[in-house]
């Protein structure tokens, strides 16, 4: 009996066409390397552990992907490429699009849209957060497919709010850049549930006490 799919790759497939449709074993080979890419990383899997889990010979992955790393971006380029460009950021439009009445407003929007894309695709983003740093393939897709995008979109809303006062005069860039780093935090810790031991997650309060703390930091 067929293993589930996940499915951030049951809608990879869906977007497939005839040029890039997986075969049964290619399917199982990616399921089985991006669950051992999430738990171990990239460095530390290895391909004959990849082939036991998806149940096929080692031999079997060389002769639809040549290395490792390939097989590395067969999950993580067509996921930029597929779902977090076109499918992900139509997605995240929704919110950048939309008219705000403050930069508050704006981060609560923001806040509710991306953890309802984590827990949608939280596999993938495990592995795409692990080796983005290690891979200038990857950052290069990153850069021209996702970042470019939202920054031009997130500049015009900052701009917006700076003409009417509300947050610093610094560039645009800088204002994201600060802003994107309290947020993936905050999100980070919530989706893979990092803090401390000894302490429960207080989701209302963190979430406030981050979007207090971006705040205070831009008032002019």
């Amino acid at each position: 009996m067929q293993e589930p799919v996940d499915q951030w790759l049951e809608e990879l497939l869906k977007l497939d066409n005839d040029e890039t449709k997986m075969t049964e074993k290619q399917i199982k080979i990616v399921q089985a390397a991006s669950e051992i890419f999430a738990e171990k990383g990239f460095a530390a899997s290895s391909t004959s552990e990849i082939a036991q889990r998806a149940g096929v010979a080692e031999g079997t992955i060389f002769r639809h992907y040549k290395t490792k790393k390939e097989l590395l971006l067969s999950i993580v380029a067509p996921v930029m490429a597929k779902l977090v460009a076109p499918f992900v950021l139509r997605d995240f439009y929704k919110v950048l699009d939309g008219s705000f009445d403050s930069y508050d407003a704006l981060l609560r929007a923001i806040i509710e849209n991306r953890i309802a894309f984590l827990e949608k695709h939280m596999q993938v983003f495990k592995i795409f957060i692990q080796e983005i740093p290690f891979h200038p393939d990857l950052q290069e897709q990153f850069q021209k497919l996702i970042l470019s995008k939202v920054l031009d979109k997130l500049s015009i809303n900052v701009r917006k709010f700076q003409q009417q006062g509300s947050i610093i005069d610094w560039s645009p860039v800088t204002v994201i850049r600060l802003t994107a780093s309290a947020l993936i935090g905050y999100v980070l810790c919530r989706s893979l549930s990092i803090h401390a031991p000894d302490s429960t997650w207080q989701d209302d309060t963190e979430r406030e006490a981050t979007i207090t703390f971006i705040l205070k930091g831009l008032t002019p």
